[in-house]
């Protein structure tokens, strides 16, 4: 059985047995050997003049390795697949590995490998050994491109934020970059987290209370204080002249017991103040929109004047930064 050389064995572990067809006939290899390799099943072909040196089903960073390697040394990580590497949680799987290259490259799609040309490149790229990783602002926006619903938009664009990946500057600077093209849903995303909101369930009960003809202004994630001063939690939304305050409550955030203590507190000490909570999770908000709509309206018409008696102050918001025309 032949072994390999030591430089091209060090070499394909830190490519975590991913090569390419040049790199096999660097280490002098030749077309044949590839061949009777891959026909024998030692080796796998996972795109075009590209190899793993093992079989079996491919790790989600061999796969951007494999991918990355396939593309070409200038190209960069980006969408989805970057999101996923960054860590994010709200990001829809998939199995495409998204890259940019260079508008001059010839480099074209083929199988997992999904690549596109820009005019360009990320400047803020982050390297890695292997592979340069883009922005997560350009990521999120060149994922909110591809994809077709506005809910998994909003939920990397509010995550982008919530966890500090990317700040409302960032994220427009690469929106007006990508100008008008496929950006209508990214834009309305960007547009309501400038305002106020920091998730997808906060937005689509934005949107389902919209519609109401009887309720007054909503306050979303407004910072509370007592009469002396005193801060007091942030609701998910806020009626000052009912004193009703709104809660998202997420299955996600709430799985850990002192994820759930804390909602307790915050539920405790708003009531404790005088406000009526309302609690609604993401699948009610989704699937019965009347009917939460309906229980603010009762709420908030049962108890519409009682705001001047609870006595908070609604600070100014910061200044949400630039906002895409």
């Amino acid at each position: 059985m032949r072994t390999h050389p030591p430089e091209f064995a060090d070499l394909a572990e830190r490519q975590q047995q991913i090569v390419i067809r040049a790199q096999l006939l660097a280490a002098g290899f030749d077309d044949m050997y590839l061949y009777r390799q891959t026909r024998r099943g030692l080796w796998q072909r996972v795109l075009p003049a590209t190899y793993a040196l093992v079989t079996g089903t491919l790790t989600d960073e061999q796969r951007r390795i494999s991918a990355a390697l396939y593309a070409g040394a200038e190209a960069q990580l980006t969408g989805l697949a970057a999101l996923i590497w960054y860590g994010f949680r709200q990001s829809p799987r998939t199995d495409a590995v998204h890259l940019v290259v260079p508008h001059h490259a010839r480099r074209k799609s083929a199988g997992y490998a999904v690549i596109a040309r820009t005019m360009a490149l990320d400047e803020r790229a982050r390297t890695t050994p292997l592979y340069p990783v883009c922005s997560p602002a350009r990521a999120v926006v060149d994922a909110a491109r591809d994809l077709r619903q506005l809910r998994p938009v909003r939920a990397v664009v509010a995550e982008a934020i919530q966890r500090g990946y990317a700040d409302l500057a960032s994220l427009d600077e690469e929106i007006r970059r990508a100008r008008r093209s496929r950006t209508a849903l990214i834009r309305k995303a960007f547009s309501e987290v400038a305002q106020g909101t920091r998730s997808a369930p906060e937005a689509e009960l934005r949107e389902c209370l919209a519609e109401s003809p009887v309720l007054s202004e909503i306050h979303w994630n407004p910072r509370l204080r007592d009469a002396g001063g005193r801060s007091l939690p942030t609701p998910d939304g806020y009626l000052p002249d009912a004193a009703v305050a709104l809660e998202v409550d997420s299955q996600e955030y709430h799985y850990r017991p002192g994820d759930w203590a804390r909602t307790l507190d915050r539920h405790n000490e708003l009531s404790r103040r005088g406000l009526l909570v309302l609690h609604f999770t993401p699948a009610q908000i989704r699937r019965e929109p009347r009917r939460v709509r309906q229980m603010v309206e009762d709420a908030y018409e049962s108890r519409r004047g009682l705001g001047a008696t609870v006595r908070l102050w609604i600070d100014p918001p910061h200044a949400p930064g630039p906002t895409s025309t």
